[in-house]
């Protein structure tokens, strides 16, 4: 298996990201990954809508990732969100704006119906980047601590990093609600840690 090194940091074998495991500091295999269901949440998190007094609700299991985030997905057949394709919204605790992009990818019936697409840091959110071109923004060094892109977090556990971005998102009005949800969550077979 060839693997290099993404110049922005993602690693990445030909034309998809991989499994890795952040205590074993290597690759994985899909046939390394075991998927069990473990309770979790659904943070739902507000992103301002440049130029408007609007924000664009989405929900996520990792709230961490948001600093990786280059892009929010709508699905085109959504009358929800036509009039808003094509803006950008103000990526929270980053300040960075990112656009609102229309992909078939997105379960308009599924939580919000807008998804926040990290291309670094997920299979799915990787392909949707490839379609419209966006940046990959790896926020993870490989022991999992948030990299020096993660601004006040860097250095972080990524757990400790969900928590205090928790709390930041809730002071500043942006955490909508949090809801209990079971998902499917890979774990490396040997060690059992969660991958990335």
């Amino acid at each position: 298996v060839f693997l290099r090194l993404h110049e922005k940091g993602c690693i990445y074998k030909g034309s998809r990201i991989i499994n890795w495991c952040p205590v074993c500091k290597t690759s994985l295999s899909d046939a390394e990954v075991e998927h069990e269901e473990q309770a979790g949440h659904f943070w739902h998190i507000k992103y301002p809508i440049v130029g408007t007094e609007r924000f664009l609700a989405n929900a996520t299991t990792l709230p961490e990732t948001l600093l990786g985030d280059t892009a929010i997905a709508v699905h085109p057949d959504d009358d929800r969100y036509k009039d808003i394709v094509g803006k950008n919204v103000i990526l929270p605790l980053v300040g960075r704006e990112i656009p609102i992009v229309a992909d078939a990818y997105v379960d308009k019936e599924f939580g919000t119906g807008a998804v926040k697409i990290t291309p670094a840091h997920d299979p799915n959110d990787f392909e949707v980047g490839k379609r419209h071109n966006l940046e990959e923004i790896n926020i993870l060094n490989d022991d999992a601590t948030i990299n020096d892109l993660g601004g006040k977090y860097a250095g972080m556990d990524r757990y400790e990093a969900r928590k205090a971005m928790v709390k930041d998102l809730e002071d500043l009005g942006l955490l909508v609600k949090v809801v209990p949800h079971n998902h499917s969550v890979g774990t490396h077979d040997r060690c059992g840690t969660t991958v990335e």
